[in-house]
C-alpha cells in the first residue's frame, strides 16, 4: 500500500489543495493513501471499506481535478443509495471545488422540484450527484446528457442493491459512454458487486482496507434488556438519567417514528420524525433544526437516516433491534465522527438476546450490558436538578424583588419560609405527584417457555393463560398462508406495533385467508388504536376478537365451504405451496395431465366410454353432428328450436308470428 505523509504529495492542482488546507485535513486516509493514486493515474477501482473511513475524499478529490471547467455538460456522476448522502457527498465535493469557481456540482434526487434540476443542468453542471431513481428519470426524458461523461462513481453500492436499485444502476451504467474511468466503494463485494464491476470496470484495481472493528472506538457500546411492552418508560428513564447533546432515536417503520416522536414531545422533549415519506424541504428543515439546537430528539428509519452527519448527535438509541448485525454498524456510525466521542445503547428483549453475540462478531468490539436507570436513580437526577433549577435561581437580577415579597408574606401570615418555598416549588414543577418515581419496570425472564406456532389444525378447547397469567382469548386478523404470514411477523408486527408484552401472545393458528392469535381477554382499546393501520406483508391485520368456532356462526356450514375452497385453490394456484398439500401425491407418482384426463376416472374419459345412446343431448355439446362447434357458431346465427321450424324450408305452416 503506498504511504504518503500529506496531501502535498498527490498529484493534485493547487486550488484543490488550497481547499484541503481551508478544511483542515492533515494526512490522508488508508482509503485515500491507497485510492487517489490510482484514480489520478486514469485506473478503475474496487474500494471496500467501512463507512466513515473518507471514502468521499478518496474520489473526490480527483474526480474534481479532472473536470474541465470550460466544458459545461455533466462530466461525473456519483450514484448513492439515499437522498441524505447524495446531498452530503454534493455538499463534500463542492467544499474540494471552493477555488475552482468554474466547476459546478448538482445534487439531483426525489423529493425535490424537477424544475430546479433541470435548471441546474442548464446552466452547465459539470458534477451530478444523485440517487438512481431520479437520475434514471432525467435521462428517460431526456434532460441529463452522458455523453462526455468521463468519471463515475458507485458510492456505497451494496447499499444500492439492498434498497433494491440494481436494475435502474445497471441501466445508468450501460448508457453511460464506454470509454469513461470508474470507481465502485462498497462495504461489502456480494455476488451481485462483484458481476457488477466485472461487466461495467475496466480491470478494476482491488483495494481493501483492513481495520480491526468495524466500528468506531471512540463510541461506547452498550445493552439493556427491557420487555416491549416498558419500552418507552425504559426510554423516558433513559433520557432523564443519561446526558447527551443531541440524540437519534432508530424505530424499525415510519409510521413508528411520528407515534414516537409524538409520544416524547407529549413528554416535553424536543422531538421531530424523519422517514422516506417526508418531503424533501422538511426533511431539511428538520435537520437544521437539529443542527442549530431547537430539536434534540431525531426518531429515525434506518434508510433515512442514512448519510446524515450531525455534530451534535452524541447519543445514538436503538429503539428497536436492527433487521441485521451491518444496520447496526450503520445506525451508531451516526455518532464518535472526526474524533468525537459517542454512546450508544441497544434495547434487547429477552427474546433478542442471541442477537448480540451476532452484533458483537460484526463489530469486534463487545457490548456491555447494563441496567435500567432504577427508581432511585431517577429520583436522585431529578432531585438533582431541582437543586440546580434553585441555584441557578438564586443568581437571578430579580431576586431582590422577590426576597421582599415573601419576606411581607410571612410577616402577614406567620408562615414559616420554608413552607413558603416549598409551595412556590408545587407551583413551578410540572407533575408534582409523579415527581418521585416508586416502581420499578418489569424485564421478561424468557427461560424454558416456547410459544405454540401451527400453521392450521384446531384449536385448543378451553381457556389458556398466558406467562404472566392472564387469562387469554382468541383474536382474529386479515392475514394467513395466502399472505405468506409468518409466526415471526406476527409476533413481531402485534408486539412491536401494539405494545404487547411477549409473554402475553400465546397460540397462533395461521389459515389461509386469516390467523387466529390467542392474547388477554382485556386487551385496552390503546392495543386496537396502535394497531389499527399495522400491516404484515402489505396487507392491513384488521385486528378483531374472534367469533368463536365455526359452527357457533350463523351461516358456518357455507362459510367452511368457502373457506376450504378458497384455501384449496390459494394452495393448486401457488406452486410453491403443493408441498403443504396433504391430498395429493408426489409428482413422480401422478399421471401427466393429459392421461389423467383421457383416464375413465375423469369425466372425460368416463364419457368416451359410454354409449351414444346413453348420452343426454341437451348436455351434449361435443358430439351433436347437426350443428357447429360451440366456437364457429355465432349468437345471430342461432336458432332456438321452435315447433313447425326446419333449417331448409322455414315455418311449414306459415304463422310466423315472431321473427326469429
Amino acid at each position: 500500500m503506498t504511504t504518503v505523509e500529506t496531501f502535498s504529495d498527490f498529484d493534485l492542482p493547487v486550488p484543490i489543495l488550497q481547499a484541503i488546507s481551508d478544511l483542515g485535513f492533515e494526512s490522508p486516509s488508508q482509503i485515500q493513501a491507497a485510492t487517489i493514486p490510482l484514480l489520478l493515474s486514469g485506473k478503475d477501482v474496487v474500494g471496500m471499506a467501512q463507512t466513515g473511513t473518507g471514502k468521499t475524499a478518496a474520489f473526490g478529490l480527483p474526480m474534481v481535478a479532472a473536470i474541465d471547467p470550460e466544458l459545461k455538460a455533466p462530466q461525473a456522476l456519483v450514484l448513492a443509495p439515499t437522498r441524505e448522502l447524495a446531498l452530503q457527498v454534493a455538499d463534500a465535493v463542492s467544499s474540494f471545488a471552493r477555488h475552482l469557481p468554474g466547476v459546478k456540482v448538482l445534487p439531483i434526487y426525489g423529493g425535490q422540484s424537477y424544475g430546479v434540476q433541470i435548471a441546474g443542468l442548464k446552466r452547465g453542471a459539470q458534477i451530478i450527484v444523485g440517487t438512481p431513481g431520479r437520475i434514471i428519470d432525467h435521462l428517460s426524458k431526456g434532460k441529463l446528457d452522458l455523453s462526455e461523461l468521463r468519471y463515475l462513481v458507485l458510492d456505497e453500492a451494496d447499499e444500492m442493491l439492498k434498497m433494491g436499485f440494481q436494475e435502474d444502476v445497471e441501466e445508468i451504467l450501460s448508457k453511460a459512454p464506454e470509454h469513461r474511468q470508474a470507481a465502485l466503494f462498497s462495504a461489502t463485494i456480494p455476488p451481485a458487486i462483484r458481476r457488477i464491476s466485472e461487466n461495467y470496470l475496466s480491470d478494476p484495481q482491488q483495494i481493501e482496507i483492513e481495520t480491526p472493528t468495524t466500528t468506531n472506538a471512540n463510541i461506547e457500546q452498550r445493552y439493556v434488556v427491557v420487555n416491549q411492552r416498558s419500552k418507552i418508560d425504559a426510554l423516558t428513564r433513559i433520557l432523564e438519567v443519561d446526558t447527551f447533546e443531541a440524540m437519534i432515536l432508530f424505530v424499525r417503520t415510519k409510521q413508528q417514528t411520528e407515534e414516537m416522536a409524538d409520544k416524547l414531545r407529549a413528554r416535553g422533549y424536543g422531538a421531530a420524525a424523519i422517514n422516506g415519506d417526508m418531503v424533501q424541504a422538511q426533511r431539511e428543515r428538520t435537520i437544521n433544526q437539529l443542527k442549530e439546537g431547537t430539536l434534540d430528539i431525531l426518531v429515525a428509519t434506518d434508510v433515512a437516516a442514512r448519510g446524515l452527519d450531525v455534530d451534535r448527535i452524541s447519543y445514538v438509541l436503538n429503539y428497536d433491534m436492527p433487521h441485521d448485525p451491518e444496520s447496526y454498524v450503520h445506525r451508531i456510525g451516526r455518532t464518535g465522527r472526526a474524533g468525537r466521542t459517542g454512546q450508544a445503547l441497544l434495547f434487547v428483549t429477552p427474546r433478542e438476546r442471541r442477537m448480540i453475540k451476532q452484533i458483537e462478531r460484526v463489530t469486534g468490539q463487545p457490548l456491555k450490558e447494563v441496567k435500567l436507570p432504577s427508581v432511585d436513580d431517577v429520583n436522585d437526577t431529578r432531585v438533582r436538578r431541582f437543586n440546580e433549577s434553585i441555584t441557578e435561581a438564586l443568581e437571578d437580577e430579580h431576586l431582590d424583588l422577590f426576597r421582599g415579597f415573601v419576606q411581607l408574606y410571612a410577616a402577614d401570615t406567620g408562615v414559616d419560609i420554608v413552607d413558603i418555598a416549598a409551595a412556590l416549588a408545587v407551583r413551578t414543577v410540572d407533575e408534582t405527584e409523579g415527581f418521585l418515581l416508586t416502581e420499578e419496570l418489569e424485564v421478561d425472564d424468557y427461560r424454558g417457555h416456547q410459544r405454540s406456532f401451527s400453521h392450521g389444525g384446531e384449536r385448543k378447547e378451553g381457556r389458556q393463560q398466558s406467562r404472566s397469567g392472564k387469562d387469554l382469548v382468541s383474536y382474529r386478523i386479515a392475514v394467513g398462508k395466502r399472505h405468506k404470514a409468518t409466526p415471526s411477523s406476527i409476533v413481531g408486527a402485534i408486539a412491536n406495533e401494539g405494545g404487547i408484552s411477549s409473554a402475553d401472545i400465546g397460540h397462533i393458528s395461521i389459515r389461509g385467508d386469516y390467523s387466529l392469535i390467542d392474547m388477554p381477554a382485556d386487551l385496552p382499546q390503546e392495543v386496537f388504536d396502535n394497531l389499527e393501520k399495522t400491516r404484515i406483508s402489505g396487507q392491513l391485520i384488521h385486528l378483531e376478537v374472534d367469533p368463536g368456532p365455526p359452527a357457533n356462526r350463523p351461516g358456518a356450514l357455507k362459510q367452511a365451504k368457502w373457506e376450504k375452497k378458497q384455501q384449496s385453490s390459494y394452495m393448486r394456484s401457488d406452486k410453491h405451496s403443493r408441498k403443504y398439500r396433504n391430498d395429493r401425491t408426489e409428482w413422480n407418482d401422478r399421471k401427466s395431465r393429459k392421461e389423467w384426463k383421457n383416464s375413465a376416472d375423469h369425466g372425460r374419459g368416463a364419457w368416451n366410454e359410454r354409449s351414444s345412446s346413453d348420452r343426454s343431448t341437451k348436455n351434449d355439446h361435443f358430439e351433436r353432428k347437426d350443428r357447429p362447434a360451440w366456437k364457429t357458431r355465432s349468437r345471430k346465427s342461432y336458432q332456438p328450436a321452435v315447433k313447425g321450424y326446419s333449417k331448409n324450408r322455414g315455418f311449414s305452416n306459415h304463422k310466423q308470428s315472431k321473427n326469429y
